[in-house]
Protein backbone atom coordinates (compact mmCIF):
# COMPACT_ATOMS: atom_id res chain seq x y z
CA UNK A 1 0.00 0.00 0.00
CA UNK A 2 1.10 3.94 -1.05
CA UNK A 3 2.34 5.92 1.75
CA UNK A 4 -0.33 8.34 2.67
CA UNK A 5 1.09 12.04 2.57
CA UNK A 6 -0.62 15.25 4.30
CA UNK A 7 -3.29 17.62 2.26
CA UNK A 8 -0.95 20.13 2.76
CA UNK A 9 1.87 18.74 1.19
CA UNK A 10 -0.16 17.24 -2.15
CA UNK A 11 -1.74 20.61 -2.09
CA UNK A 12 1.50 22.75 -2.00
CA UNK A 13 2.72 20.47 -5.27
CA UNK A 14 -0.44 21.13 -6.71
CA UNK A 15 -0.28 24.50 -6.72
CA UNK A 16 3.30 25.06 -7.68
CA UNK A 17 3.57 22.92 -10.60
CA UNK A 18 0.50 24.88 -12.01
CA UNK A 19 -2.62 22.44 -11.81
CA UNK A 20 -4.56 24.76 -9.17
CA UNK A 21 -4.64 28.28 -8.16
CA UNK A 22 -6.40 30.42 -5.67
CA UNK A 23 -8.95 31.79 -7.94
CA UNK A 24 -8.50 35.82 -7.50
CA UNK A 25 -5.28 35.78 -6.33
CA UNK A 26 -3.99 38.94 -7.13
CA UNK A 27 -7.11 40.75 -4.53
CA UNK A 28 -6.38 38.25 -2.07
CA UNK A 29 -8.04 35.07 -3.34
CA UNK A 30 -11.52 34.23 -2.47
CA UNK A 31 -12.52 31.95 0.19
CA UNK A 32 -11.96 28.41 -0.43
CA UNK A 33 -12.55 28.90 -4.46
CA UNK A 34 -9.75 27.44 -6.92
CA UNK A 35 -9.03 28.21 -10.63
CA UNK A 36 -7.74 24.96 -12.69
CA UNK A 37 -4.74 25.61 -13.75
CA UNK A 38 -2.69 24.58 -17.40
CA UNK A 39 -2.26 21.04 -15.78
CA UNK A 40 -5.27 20.66 -14.04
CA UNK A 41 -7.37 21.85 -17.16
CA UNK A 42 -5.76 18.79 -18.93
CA UNK A 43 -6.24 16.01 -16.55
CA UNK A 44 -10.12 17.38 -15.83
CA UNK A 45 -10.45 16.85 -19.53
CA UNK A 46 -9.09 13.61 -19.85
CA UNK A 47 -11.23 12.45 -16.94
CA UNK A 48 -14.57 14.04 -18.78
CA UNK A 49 -13.97 12.45 -21.99
CA UNK A 50 -13.19 8.99 -20.69
CA UNK A 51 -16.29 8.99 -18.51
CA UNK A 52 -18.39 10.13 -21.42
CA UNK A 53 -16.99 7.93 -23.82
CA UNK A 54 -17.46 5.07 -20.69
CA UNK A 55 -20.87 5.83 -20.37
CA UNK A 56 -22.59 7.52 -23.61
CA UNK A 57 -20.72 6.54 -26.27
CA UNK A 58 -20.60 3.01 -26.02
CA UNK A 59 -23.98 2.25 -25.28
CA UNK A 60 -26.61 2.44 -27.96
CA UNK A 61 -29.22 3.14 -25.22
CA UNK A 62 -27.94 6.74 -22.95
CA UNK A 63 -28.09 10.38 -24.98
CA UNK A 64 -26.75 13.16 -24.31
CA UNK A 65 -28.31 16.63 -23.11
CA UNK A 66 -26.65 19.78 -22.12
CA UNK A 67 -29.59 21.97 -19.95
CA UNK A 68 -29.77 25.34 -19.40
CA UNK A 69 -27.83 26.29 -15.59
CA UNK A 70 -30.77 29.25 -14.83
CA UNK A 71 -34.00 27.70 -15.66
CA UNK A 72 -37.93 28.82 -14.06
CA UNK A 73 -37.77 28.54 -10.71
CA UNK A 74 -40.64 26.37 -10.89
CA UNK A 75 -38.65 23.74 -11.92
CA UNK A 76 -37.15 23.87 -7.75
CA UNK A 77 -40.05 24.31 -6.03
CA UNK A 78 -41.28 21.10 -8.08
CA UNK A 79 -37.91 19.57 -6.95
CA UNK A 80 -38.40 20.43 -3.31
CA UNK A 81 -34.91 22.63 -3.79
CA UNK A 82 -36.62 25.50 -2.63
CA UNK A 83 -38.29 23.97 0.58
CA UNK A 84 -35.85 21.23 1.90
CA UNK A 85 -32.34 22.18 -0.01
CA UNK A 86 -30.84 23.43 3.17
CA UNK A 87 -28.45 23.16 5.85
CA UNK A 88 -28.40 23.66 10.04
CA UNK A 89 -26.83 26.71 10.56
CA UNK A 90 -25.23 28.12 13.76
CA UNK A 91 -23.31 30.82 14.69
CA UNK A 92 -21.19 31.24 18.08
CA UNK A 93 -22.08 34.38 19.55
CA UNK A 94 -18.52 35.81 20.48
CA UNK A 95 -16.05 35.57 17.26
CA UNK A 96 -19.51 35.71 14.69
CA UNK A 97 -18.11 32.34 13.56
CA UNK A 98 -20.95 30.26 11.34
CA UNK A 99 -21.11 26.46 11.46
CA UNK A 100 -22.64 23.64 9.60
CA UNK A 101 -24.10 22.04 13.06
CA UNK A 102 -24.33 18.54 11.77
CA UNK A 103 -20.56 18.77 10.56
CA UNK A 104 -19.56 20.41 14.16
CA UNK A 105 -20.95 17.83 16.24
CA UNK A 106 -19.82 14.64 13.83
CA UNK A 107 -16.54 16.13 13.81
CA UNK A 108 -15.99 17.07 17.55
CA UNK A 109 -17.39 13.25 18.33
CA UNK A 110 -15.54 11.78 15.37
CA UNK A 111 -18.73 9.93 14.79
CA UNK A 112 -21.25 10.22 12.10
CA UNK A 113 -24.28 10.33 14.27
CA UNK A 114 -25.71 13.69 13.11
CA UNK A 115 -28.12 13.21 9.84
CA UNK A 116 -30.63 14.86 7.58
CA UNK A 117 -33.64 12.98 9.97
CA UNK A 118 -32.22 14.76 13.03
CA UNK A 119 -34.18 17.24 14.31
CA UNK A 120 -32.96 21.37 15.55
CA UNK A 121 -34.36 19.89 18.98
CA UNK A 122 -32.15 16.60 18.61
CA UNK A 123 -28.93 18.60 17.77
CA UNK A 124 -29.22 21.22 20.47
CA UNK A 125 -29.63 18.26 22.66
CA UNK A 126 -26.49 16.71 21.65
CA UNK A 127 -24.23 20.34 21.95
CA UNK A 128 -25.46 20.71 25.52
CA UNK A 129 -24.88 17.44 26.17
CA UNK A 130 -21.34 16.87 25.43
CA UNK A 131 -20.57 20.67 25.92
CA UNK A 132 -19.13 21.24 22.52
CA UNK A 133 -17.24 25.06 22.25
CA UNK A 134 -16.85 26.83 19.22
CA UNK A 135 -13.78 25.47 17.18
CA UNK A 136 -12.35 28.86 17.07
CA UNK A 137 -12.34 30.52 20.29
CA UNK A 138 -13.63 27.75 23.09
CA UNK A 139 -16.99 29.40 24.11
CA UNK A 140 -19.98 27.71 24.62
CA UNK A 141 -22.27 30.50 23.51
CA UNK A 142 -24.52 29.45 20.34
CA UNK A 143 -27.12 31.25 18.56
CA UNK A 144 -30.29 29.16 17.89
CA UNK A 145 -30.21 26.63 15.19
CA UNK A 146 -31.90 27.78 11.86
CA UNK A 147 -31.84 26.73 7.77
CA UNK A 148 -29.61 27.89 5.63
CA UNK A 149 -30.65 27.23 2.14
CA UNK A 150 -27.62 26.23 -0.06
CA UNK A 151 -29.25 27.78 -3.37
CA UNK A 152 -27.34 30.98 -5.07
CA UNK A 153 -29.57 33.40 -6.05
CA UNK A 154 -30.00 35.67 -9.16
CA UNK A 155 -32.12 38.23 -11.12
CA UNK A 156 -33.40 38.75 -14.50
CA UNK A 157 -35.05 41.31 -16.22
CA UNK A 158 -34.01 45.23 -16.45
CA UNK A 159 -36.72 47.09 -14.69
CA UNK A 160 -36.57 48.13 -11.26
CA UNK A 161 -38.95 46.24 -9.11
CA UNK A 162 -39.75 43.65 -12.03
CA UNK A 163 -36.87 41.89 -11.88
CA UNK A 164 -38.26 38.08 -11.37
CA UNK A 165 -35.80 36.02 -8.66
CA UNK A 166 -34.15 32.66 -10.01
CA UNK A 167 -31.94 30.37 -8.99
CA UNK A 168 -28.18 28.60 -10.26
CA UNK A 169 -28.95 24.81 -10.60
CA UNK A 170 -27.62 23.30 -7.39
CA UNK A 171 -27.26 19.50 -9.53
CA UNK A 172 -28.06 18.82 -12.84
CA UNK A 173 -30.36 16.23 -12.64
CA UNK A 174 -33.64 18.46 -12.74
CA UNK A 175 -32.30 19.56 -16.53
CA UNK A 176 -33.22 15.95 -17.28
CA UNK A 177 -36.08 15.24 -15.75
CA UNK A 178 -37.76 18.41 -17.19
CA UNK A 179 -37.08 17.10 -20.44
CA UNK A 180 -38.03 13.46 -20.44
CA UNK A 181 -40.91 13.71 -22.39
CA UNK A 182 -38.74 15.72 -25.27
CA UNK A 183 -35.98 13.27 -25.32
CA UNK A 184 -38.25 10.33 -25.49
CA UNK A 185 -40.15 11.17 -27.73
CA UNK A 186 -37.32 12.86 -30.02
CA UNK A 187 -35.21 10.33 -29.96
CA UNK A 188 -37.35 7.28 -29.64
CA UNK A 189 -36.20 6.00 -26.27
CA UNK A 190 -38.06 2.43 -25.00
CA UNK A 191 -37.49 2.03 -21.50
CA UNK A 192 -34.90 1.00 -20.62
CA UNK A 193 -32.83 4.42 -21.60
CA UNK A 194 -30.38 7.03 -19.85
CA UNK A 195 -29.75 10.40 -20.47
CA UNK A 196 -26.00 11.70 -19.39
CA UNK A 197 -25.03 15.28 -18.57
CA UNK A 198 -21.97 17.39 -17.66
CA UNK A 199 -22.13 20.59 -16.29
CA UNK A 200 -21.44 22.65 -13.70
CA UNK A 201 -23.35 23.24 -10.09
CA UNK A 202 -23.79 25.78 -7.35
CA UNK A 203 -24.03 25.58 -3.71
CA UNK A 204 -23.36 28.28 -1.08
CA UNK A 205 -21.96 25.78 1.28
CA UNK A 206 -21.46 27.05 4.77
CA UNK A 207 -18.24 25.43 5.49
CA UNK A 208 -16.29 24.67 2.47
CA UNK A 209 -13.08 22.69 2.99
CA UNK A 210 -10.59 20.55 2.66
CA UNK A 211 -9.25 22.28 -1.15
CA UNK A 212 -11.44 21.38 -4.19
CA UNK A 213 -13.31 18.58 -1.72
CA UNK A 214 -16.42 20.38 -0.91
CA UNK A 215 -16.74 23.96 -2.77
CA UNK A 216 -19.18 26.27 -3.40
CA UNK A 217 -18.87 25.98 -7.49
CA UNK A 218 -18.71 21.99 -8.88
CA UNK A 219 -18.73 19.54 -12.37
CA UNK A 220 -21.27 16.76 -12.41
CA UNK A 221 -21.35 14.27 -14.27
CA UNK A 222 -24.36 12.87 -14.11
CA UNK A 223 -26.54 9.51 -15.74
CA UNK A 224 -30.05 9.55 -14.96
CA UNK A 225 -31.48 5.79 -16.25
CA UNK A 226 -35.00 5.26 -16.72
CA UNK A 227 -35.92 1.53 -16.00
CA UNK A 228 -39.12 -0.24 -14.71
CA UNK A 229 -39.71 -1.85 -11.19
CA UNK A 230 -38.78 -4.80 -12.54
CA UNK A 231 -35.62 -4.18 -13.20
CA UNK A 232 -34.45 -1.42 -10.85
CA UNK A 233 -32.52 -3.26 -8.50
CA UNK A 234 -30.61 -5.24 -11.16
CA UNK A 235 -30.06 -1.73 -13.24
CA UNK A 236 -28.88 -0.02 -9.79
CA UNK A 237 -26.01 -3.19 -9.19
CA UNK A 238 -24.92 -3.32 -12.74
CA UNK A 239 -24.51 0.71 -12.99
CA UNK A 240 -22.58 0.62 -9.47
CA UNK A 241 -20.16 -2.09 -10.41
CA UNK A 242 -19.64 0.08 -14.10
CA UNK A 243 -18.95 2.88 -11.73
CA UNK A 244 -16.62 1.09 -9.31
CA UNK A 245 -14.65 -0.31 -13.03
CA UNK A 246 -14.71 2.84 -14.07
CA UNK A 247 -12.69 4.79 -10.88
CA UNK A 248 -10.50 1.67 -10.73
CA UNK A 249 -10.31 0.63 -14.44
CA UNK A 250 -10.50 3.22 -16.59
CA UNK A 251 -8.89 6.17 -13.94
CA UNK A 252 -6.54 3.58 -12.90
CA UNK A 253 -6.92 4.57 -8.86
CA UNK A 254 -6.02 1.82 -6.41
CA UNK A 255 -8.67 -0.43 -5.49
CA UNK A 256 -7.49 -0.23 -1.92
CA UNK A 257 -8.56 3.46 -1.75
CA UNK A 258 -12.35 2.73 -2.45
CA UNK A 259 -15.07 1.12 -0.43
CA UNK A 260 -19.00 0.82 -0.63
CA UNK A 261 -21.31 2.83 1.78
CA UNK A 262 -24.73 1.92 1.87
CA UNK A 263 -27.33 3.75 3.83
CA UNK A 264 -29.93 2.70 6.13
CA UNK A 265 -33.54 4.22 5.10
CA UNK A 266 -32.58 6.82 8.64
CA UNK A 267 -30.06 8.35 6.67
CA UNK A 268 -30.69 8.61 2.89
CA UNK A 269 -32.56 11.55 0.79
CA UNK A 270 -36.43 11.59 1.32
CA UNK A 271 -37.09 10.60 -2.67
CA UNK A 272 -34.28 7.70 -2.41
CA UNK A 273 -35.45 4.38 -2.44
CA UNK A 274 -31.77 3.26 -2.05
CA UNK A 275 -28.00 5.43 -1.71
CA UNK A 276 -24.66 3.52 -1.86
CA UNK A 277 -21.43 5.56 -2.10
CA UNK A 278 -18.20 5.40 -3.16
CA UNK A 279 -15.48 6.50 -0.17
CA UNK A 280 -12.39 7.11 -1.46
CA UNK A 281 -9.49 7.28 1.14
CA UNK A 282 -8.53 11.00 1.38
CA UNK A 283 -6.05 12.53 3.23
CA UNK A 284 -8.53 14.05 5.55
CA UNK A 285 -9.95 10.53 5.87
CA UNK A 286 -12.72 8.15 4.47
CA UNK A 287 -15.04 10.26 2.46
CA UNK A 288 -17.79 10.27 -0.51
CA UNK A 289 -16.39 10.24 -3.57
CA UNK A 290 -19.16 9.45 -5.63
CA UNK A 291 -22.81 7.96 -5.74
CA UNK A 292 -25.53 6.13 -6.85
CA UNK A 293 -29.40 6.28 -6.06
CA UNK A 294 -32.98 4.95 -6.80
CA UNK A 295 -34.55 7.78 -7.08
CA UNK A 296 -37.82 5.61 -7.57
CA UNK A 297 -40.79 7.92 -9.28
CA UNK A 298 -40.36 10.89 -7.01
CA UNK A 299 -39.21 13.49 -9.90
CA UNK A 300 -41.37 12.94 -12.99
CA UNK A 301 -44.33 12.94 -10.54
CA UNK A 302 -43.44 15.51 -9.18
CA UNK A 303 -42.88 17.68 -11.83
CA UNK A 304 -45.94 16.25 -13.56
CA UNK A 305 -48.46 17.41 -10.85
CA UNK A 306 -46.86 20.68 -10.89
CA UNK A 307 -46.69 21.29 -14.41
CA UNK A 308 -50.16 19.91 -14.96
CA UNK A 309 -48.17 18.17 -17.75
CA UNK A 310 -48.26 14.58 -18.71
CA UNK A 311 -44.82 12.94 -17.93
CA UNK A 312 -45.69 9.32 -17.54
CA UNK A 313 -44.12 6.66 -20.11
CA UNK A 314 -46.50 4.84 -22.42
CA UNK A 315 -45.73 1.13 -22.53
CA UNK A 316 -46.70 0.09 -25.68
CA UNK A 317 -46.10 -3.77 -25.61
CA UNK A 318 -48.02 -3.93 -22.26
CA UNK A 319 -50.33 -0.99 -23.23
CA UNK A 320 -49.66 1.11 -20.05
CA UNK A 321 -48.56 4.08 -18.14
CA UNK A 322 -46.53 4.84 -15.52
CA UNK A 323 -43.92 6.92 -14.06
CA UNK A 324 -40.44 4.87 -14.82
CA UNK A 325 -38.23 4.32 -11.43
CA UNK A 326 -35.04 6.26 -12.65
CA UNK A 327 -31.54 5.26 -11.40
CA UNK A 328 -28.76 7.85 -10.71
CA UNK A 329 -24.91 7.11 -10.50
CA UNK A 330 -23.51 10.94 -10.11
CA UNK A 331 -19.51 11.74 -10.06
CA UNK A 332 -18.55 15.05 -8.93
CA UNK A 333 -15.55 15.77 -11.84
CA UNK A 334 -13.48 18.41 -9.01
CA UNK A 335 -13.11 14.96 -7.00
CA UNK A 336 -12.47 12.71 -9.64
CA UNK A 337 -9.55 14.92 -10.19
CA UNK A 338 -8.49 15.38 -6.60
CA UNK A 339 -8.67 11.38 -5.64
CA UNK A 340 -6.75 10.40 -8.72
CA UNK A 341 -4.04 13.05 -8.10
CA UNK A 342 -3.97 12.34 -4.66
CA UNK A 343 -3.81 8.44 -5.36
CA UNK A 344 -1.15 9.00 -7.86
CA UNK A 345 1.30 11.56 -5.58
CA UNK A 346 4.82 9.87 -4.10
CA UNK A 347 8.11 10.91 -3.08
CA UNK A 348 10.76 8.30 -4.09
CA UNK A 349 14.04 7.95 -2.44
CA UNK A 350 16.79 7.65 -4.71
CA UNK A 351 20.43 7.26 -3.14
CA UNK A 352 21.28 10.53 -1.69
CA UNK A 353 18.35 12.45 -3.63
CA UNK A 354 14.60 12.11 -3.94
CA UNK A 355 11.93 13.21 -6.51
CA UNK A 356 8.28 13.81 -6.34
CA UNK A 357 6.40 11.82 -9.16
CA UNK A 358 2.76 11.53 -9.80
CA UNK A 359 1.82 7.70 -11.03
CA UNK A 360 -1.26 9.07 -13.02
CA UNK A 361 -2.40 6.55 -15.53
CA UNK A 362 -1.24 7.26 -18.95
CA UNK A 363 -5.35 7.81 -20.25
CA UNK A 364 -5.84 10.51 -17.64
CA UNK A 365 -1.79 12.02 -17.06
CA UNK A 366 -1.67 15.85 -18.92
CA UNK A 367 1.10 14.79 -21.04
CA UNK A 368 1.51 11.26 -22.51
CA UNK A 369 4.87 12.24 -23.66
CA UNK A 370 7.59 15.19 -23.63
CA UNK A 371 9.40 15.68 -26.03
CA UNK A 372 13.08 17.11 -25.19
CA UNK A 373 16.33 17.61 -27.40
CA UNK A 374 19.47 16.86 -25.76
CA UNK A 375 20.83 20.59 -27.47
CA UNK A 376 19.39 23.21 -28.60
CA UNK A 377 21.06 22.46 -31.56
CA UNK A 378 18.52 19.38 -31.89
CA UNK A 379 15.00 21.78 -31.41
CA UNK A 380 14.06 22.19 -35.11
CA UNK A 381 13.97 18.40 -35.56
CA UNK A 382 12.75 17.37 -32.29
CA UNK A 383 9.94 20.03 -33.12
CA UNK A 384 8.97 17.71 -35.97
CA UNK A 385 8.87 15.05 -33.79
CA UNK A 386 6.61 16.85 -31.47
CA UNK A 387 4.47 18.15 -34.27
CA UNK A 388 4.14 14.03 -35.43
CA UNK A 389 2.91 12.97 -31.95
CA UNK A 390 0.02 15.49 -31.74
CA UNK A 391 -1.03 14.90 -35.32
CA UNK A 392 -1.52 11.53 -33.66
CA UNK A 393 -4.14 12.55 -31.06
CA UNK A 394 -1.44 12.15 -28.14
CA UNK A 395 -0.94 14.59 -25.92
CA UNK A 396 2.44 15.70 -25.90
CA UNK A 397 4.96 18.97 -24.37
CA UNK A 398 7.93 20.10 -25.01
CA UNK A 399 11.21 21.26 -23.08
CA UNK A 400 14.56 22.04 -23.88
CA UNK A 401 15.37 24.46 -20.77
CA UNK A 402 17.86 23.10 -18.34
CA UNK A 403 19.87 19.80 -17.92
CA UNK A 404 18.42 16.77 -19.42
CA UNK A 405 18.46 15.77 -15.70
CA UNK A 406 16.33 18.55 -14.43
CA UNK A 407 13.95 18.11 -16.90
CA UNK A 408 13.26 14.43 -16.19
CA UNK A 409 12.32 15.59 -12.90
CA UNK A 410 10.19 18.24 -14.15
CA UNK A 411 8.24 15.88 -16.01
CA UNK A 412 7.90 13.48 -13.35
CA UNK A 413 6.64 15.92 -11.12
CA UNK A 414 3.47 16.96 -12.90
CA UNK A 415 2.95 13.28 -14.33
CA UNK A 416 3.83 12.69 -17.95
CA UNK A 417 3.82 8.92 -18.50
CA UNK A 418 7.19 9.12 -20.98
CA UNK A 419 10.06 11.61 -22.08
CA UNK A 420 11.38 11.19 -25.30
CA UNK A 421 14.91 12.08 -25.73
CA UNK A 422 15.88 13.52 -29.14
CA UNK A 423 19.34 13.50 -29.33
CA UNK A 424 22.06 13.05 -32.07
CA UNK A 425 21.30 9.54 -32.88
CA UNK A 426 17.60 10.83 -33.60
CA UNK A 427 19.45 12.73 -37.13
CA UNK A 428 22.15 9.86 -38.34
CA UNK A 429 20.88 8.22 -41.00
CA UNK A 430 21.50 4.94 -40.28
CA UNK A 431 20.82 5.19 -36.84
CA UNK A 432 17.46 7.68 -36.42
CA UNK A 433 16.70 6.14 -33.03
CA UNK A 434 14.97 8.16 -29.63
CA UNK A 435 15.40 7.42 -26.22
CA UNK A 436 12.33 6.88 -24.16
CA UNK A 437 12.15 7.04 -20.74
CA UNK A 438 9.03 5.87 -18.30
CA UNK A 439 7.93 7.94 -15.78
CA UNK A 440 7.33 5.25 -12.90
CA UNK A 441 10.39 2.72 -13.27
CA UNK A 442 12.88 5.37 -14.96
CA UNK A 443 14.06 2.33 -17.40
CA UNK A 444 15.02 3.66 -20.47
CA UNK A 445 14.57 2.20 -24.61
CA UNK A 446 15.97 2.95 -27.54
CA UNK A 447 13.61 2.52 -30.41
CA UNK A 448 13.68 3.66 -34.45
CA UNK A 449 11.38 6.78 -34.49
CA UNK A 450 9.88 5.02 -37.75
CA UNK A 451 8.73 1.62 -35.36
CA UNK A 452 7.80 4.45 -32.65
CA UNK A 453 5.78 6.66 -34.90
CA UNK A 454 4.04 3.60 -36.54
CA UNK A 455 3.63 2.64 -33.38
CA UNK A 456 1.25 5.69 -32.38
CA UNK A 457 -0.44 5.57 -36.25
CA UNK A 458 -1.95 2.40 -35.35
CA UNK A 459 -2.75 3.40 -31.83
CA UNK A 460 -0.33 0.75 -30.51
CA UNK A 461 1.68 2.07 -28.08
CA UNK A 462 2.27 -0.46 -25.16
CA UNK A 463 5.21 0.64 -23.18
Amino acid sequence: MKKKYSQDEIVNHLKATGYFFQNSEIYGGLSNSWDFGPLGSLIKKNIRDLWWEYFVTKRTNIVPLDSSIICNPSVWKASGHLDNFSDPLIDCKKCKNRFRVDKLINDFLNDSIVNENNTFDDMKKIIAENKINCPNCNNNDWTEIRNFNLMFETYIGTTEGKKSTVYLRPETAQGIFVNFKNIQRTMRKKIPFGVAQIGKSFRNEITPSNFIYRSREFEQMELEYFTNLENEDKDFDSLLQDMENFIIKELGISKDKIKQNEYSKDEIAHYSKKTVDLFFDFPHGWSELCGISNRGNFDLKNHSEHSKKDLEYFDELNNKKYFPSVIEPSMGLDRLVYAALIDAYEVQEIEDDSRIFLSLDKKIAPYRFCVLPLTNKLKNEAKELYEKIVSYGYSCSYDEAGSIGKRYRRQDAIGTYECITFDFDSIENDKKTITIRNRDTMNQETIKIDKFLEELRIKDVHR
